[in-house]
């Protein structure tokens, strides 16, 4: 008869535990580093506008709006200067409510509005356990961003999908696994109408026109980004693009009649989505009202 000692059973769970947490942690590869373009704010650059690799996610942009000045916080897993004091329960709080722990540096400081917290709060229990999981995997980096500085209340307007919620029952319809992508990704935080620091998500939904400073480091004389319309309005959006022109547009930055997309167009991370989920990505597009 096969017996199992009491080692081999621990070392036994101990593999089915790590088979576990190993989807989970690529997932939230996958969302951090695709969709949710997290380093795009939180990861710095050189002086050339590239990524520093070995500084990942320690601390990125500073935005200068009227409402705040703020730079993206380290958040890698050093204890000191970046999240690695975070229980999971407060790293998931400051992803949908956008506010720090009560403890530690800025204890109980909310985020700046620039988090899209509002967004976020459509994430799936599971994919913020993915996210959680695969934050805690990078390697820790030393760096203390400055603190923020408030002119005013943190204001996020409700995103209505994110108010309305996703469940994984929906999922069998493209179209709805296309909208859970574009709420989590943030697309309409820039893509529509906004106007004194309020967006217009009820009647400009997808209408673009939001107005971008050149990116911090930027030669001189750099003119800034307006937001493009991305409904289905075939003469104003991209109602009369084809799905590749679409595609090609959000993985490689090239617009239908061949420009580049400035930042903060991510689509150096969006190049990593799969075929399935920009396909969904772009059904979803497609239903976007028309509007000019």
């Amino acid at each position: 008869m096969f017996r199992f000692c009491a080692a081999c059973c621990l070392w036994l769970f101990g593999v089915f535990d790590a088979a576990k947490a190993e989807p989970a942690a690529e997932r939230g590869a996958y969302l951090v580093n695709t969709i949710m373009a997290c380093g795009n704010c939180h990861s710095p650059r050189d002086a050339n506008g590239q990524m520093i690799k070995d500084k990942a996610f320690s601390g990125g942009l500073t935005f200068n709006t009227p409402a705040f000045v703020a730079t993206a916080p380290n958040i890698t897993p050093d204890r000191e200067t970046g999240i690695g004091s975070w229980s999971d329960a407060e790293i998931k709080r400051a992803l949908v409510e956008g506010m720090r722990p009560d403890h530690g540096r800025l204890a109980g400081v909310p985020l700046a509005a620039i988090m899209p917290a509002n967004f976020y709060k459509a994430l799936l229990p599971e994919d913020l356990d993915a996210i959680v999981a695969y934050l805690r995997s990078v390697k820790p980096v030393r760096s203390e961003a400055a603190d923020p500085v408030y002119k005013g209340a943190a204001r996020r307007d409700p995103y209505p999908d994110a108010e309305t919620g996703f469940g994984k029952a929906m999922f069998t319809d493209p179209v709805k696994r296309g909208a859970y992508l574009v709420t989590i990704g943030h697309c309409m935080e820039c893509h529509s109408a906004w106007s004194k620091g309020v967006s217009d998500f009820k009647t400009g939904l997808g209408k673009g026109g939001r107005v971008f400073p050149p990116r911090e480091g930027s030669p001189e004389g750099t003119p800034g980004t307006t937001a493009a319309n991305i409904t289905s309005d075939r003469t104003a959006g991209i109602g009369a693009w084809t799905d590749r022109e679409i595609s090609r547009a959000i993985t490689h930055g090239v617009a239908r009649d061949g420009r580049m997309l400035k930042p903060p167009m991510a689509y150096g991370y969006y190049a990593g989505l799969k075929e399935t989920d920009l396909a969904d990505i772009i059904a979803y597009l497609r239903t976007v009202p028309a509007l000019q």
